[in-house]
């Protein structure tokens, strides 16, 4: 949904939505003019088919030969450690809901892209045959260290308990947390649970009851690669972090309580060295504008409590 002066949800129409101006409101919090010469570092910049960035904190590549992979080949430039694996971070992958999964991922849906005067990225995949919607998304950095993602779906029919299932993929990080209720680690206050291979390799956090119910509808037994998810404690609210003891880098991926329903995760040390959020989770109306909003941040050493004032301040400042 796009919102007016008072932040309040308005309807857009699907030209402002092709067009991306009906995402760019979305993250009041955000400037959406033109880039002084000071903040350009927080510009991408088009080089062919992608778009490069060097934040003077991080530097890699969006959307690596046109491909919809999100940001590959990130490199922490204090210490020159590539800290993002090959599909990268925040990229769209399954696209699910209570009766299908369209195509195998967004990574192979056919997308187009255009750098916007502020310096920040826009996505748009139109719908097709496979997919009865269009998709969009918008990537913006909103410090040397933070990327801002506004994901936006336009289905083209109704749609129930429709999914966006966001990935990023980190190089190294062993460690992974989600943000928990009750954690016994804080003596059942709300903290971070660790990922522990003996509870099993995958391993997903709901956000609440009806959102475990849209996990077991059946979406996650449908090829390619069905997933059996261990249910884990439900969140305080949609964080998850992952540690890099070598580097002492933190990644931190966050998203509003509403915009998010589930995030999941295999055991720390597990190859994929994954996070992922599921988005939105509710039914869509044809032709009505559904948004998620989400942040990545890689900092060096955050704590615990750091970490949860970040994601508070960020939720606030979204609202």
């Amino acid at each position: 949904m796009k919102r007016d002066a008072n932040n309040r949800e308005v309807r857009c129409t699907r030209r402002e939505f092709l067009s991306g101006t009906a995402v760019a409101v979305t993250l009041p919090f955000v400037a959406t003019t033109v880039c002084s010469a000071a903040e350009a570092t927080l510009a991408f910049v088009a080089a062919d088919k992608e778009y490069h960035f060097d934040t003077g904190v991080l530097r890699g590549v969006l959307r690596p030969q046109g491909r919809s992979l999100g940001l590959t080949s990130v490199t922490d430039t204090a210490s020159g450690t590539a800290v993002a694996k090959a599909f990268g971070f925040c990229s769209h992958y399954r696209l699910l809901d209570a009766e299908a999964r369209y195509g195998s991922a967004a990574w192979d849906w056919a997308s187009e892209s255009r750098l916007l005067s502020d310096g920040a990225v826009q996505v748009l995949w139109k719908a097709d045959r496979e997919h009865p919607f269009d998709l969009n998304a918008l990537y913006r950095w909103a410090a040397p260290n933070t990327l801002d993602l506004t994901t936006s779906v336009a289905p083209q029919k109704d749609l129930s308990r429709f999914e966006v299932f966001l990935a990023s993929y980190f190089e190294g990080f062993a460690s992974s947390f989600a943000y928990v209720q009750g954690c016994p680690e804080t003596v059942g206050k709300p903290g971070f649970l660790e990922a522990k291979q003996s509870v099993g390799p995958w391993q997903m956090f709901p956000r609440d009851a009806e959102a475990v119910k849209t996990i077991n509808d059946g979406r996650w037994k449908r090829p390619p690669n069905p997933v059996d998810w261990k249910i884990m404690p439900p969140l305080a609210g949609a964080l998850a972090l992952r540690r890099d003891a070598a580097t002492g880098l933190v990644g931190l991926l966050m998203a509003p309580p509403g915009d998010c329903f589930a995030v999941s995760m295999p055991f720390g040390e597990e190859g994929h060295r994954s996070v992922y959020l599921s988005l939105l989770g509710g039914g869509l109306k044809s032709r009505q504008v559904a948004t998620a909003r989400t942040r990545l941040v890689l900092a060096r050493g955050v704590s615990d409590e750091q970490a949860i004032a970040m994601y508070q301040a960020y939720v606030k400042a979204v609202k």
